[in-house]
């Protein structure tokens, strides 16, 4: 299975309605018929089949604030596979694929939220940093927070480690 890399500035109104609609049947979240829950990407990978996206990853660049130092990350999100195509290692292509295109950009780690074990399995770490974030309830901005995330993965892209102490400001809303 190939992954397309589609630039968020070259996305057709086609795909990003097909998106769209892929993520409508894989998150219980109220997407607002949009392709990106809060803000739009830099990157979707996707997959197809027959012509048809039945897998989507998204991958956005970011300054983040990590205890005095302002790194940048990247985030992956979105992360969806059509229910009937599971199973086939699309999710697993498709994150091999962001993994190489976060490294050869500018990040020094990327970034989830989530806790599957397709994650764990290629590296990525679960940390408890304290953070702060735009939270929102749906599509709409609803107010900032500062606590631990139970979720949080991050998987080091150079020859550096985490600071799991650090007050991570992801100065924005979560990917």
């Amino acid at each position: 299975m190939q992954v397309e890399l589609i630039p968020e500035w070259s996305l057709s109104a086609a795909d990003d309605a097909e998106i769209a609609g892929l993520l409508a049947k894989c998150f219980p979240t109220d997407f607002g018929g949009r392709s990106f829950f809060c803000q739009r990407h830099h990157l979707r990978l996707v997959t197809r089949d027959m012509g048809v996206i039945v897998g989507h990853m998204a991958l956005t660049l970011r300054a983040v604030q990590l205890g005095d130092r302002l790194l940048t990350v990247a985030g992956l999100a979105e992360v969806a596979t059509d229910p009937a195509q599971r199973g086939k290692g699309i999710a697993g292509i498709l994150l091999q694929a962001a993994i190489a295109e976060a490294k050869a950009s500018p990040a020094e780690y990327l970034l989830l939220f989530g806790v599957a074990k397709l994650y764990s399995a290629v590296g990525f770490l679960k940390v408890s940093n304290k953070m702060c974030h735009v939270a929102a309830k749906g599509t709409r901005v609803v107010r900032l927070v500062s606590a631990g995330e139970d979720n949080l993965m991050v998987l080091p892209l150079r020859d550096q480690i985490w600071p799991g102490a650090d007050l991570l400001d992801l100065r924005g809303p979560m990917f």
